[in-house]
């Protein structure tokens, strides 16, 4: 599923218009993109957790050359499953089960 199909499946199911199903959508995204930006995890009950990890330096290779290259330290987005969706996707039981 991609985002439009996120926002079709919303208005459907709410019985509201296509826009502003996708408002709720970009609005839902934008707060959660900015909470992460802000360094706070985002919890979904049920469907999982979304925080930041931090990864020091590091020296790696390019593995085209083998040439040594310093990789700087990094902050990346890390999704952790939550026991029911992890419970429903293992037995694939669906939503309205």
């Amino acid at each position: 599923m991609n985002k439009s199909q996120l926002i079709d499946a919303l208005a459907q199911e709410t019985g509201l218009s296509r826009a502003n199903a996708e408002f709720i959508v970009n609005e839902t995204f934008k707060a959660m993109t900015e909470a992460l930006a802000r360094g706070e995890g985002v919890e979904i009950r049920g469907f999982g957790s979304f925080s930041i990890r931090e990864y020091e330096a590091y020296e790696g290779r390019n593995p085209k050359t083998g040439e040594r290259i310093k990789v700087p330290p990094k902050k990346l987005p890390f999704f952790k499953v939550g026991k029911e969706l992890r419970d429903r996707v293992k037995n694939k039981v669906s939503v309205t089960d």
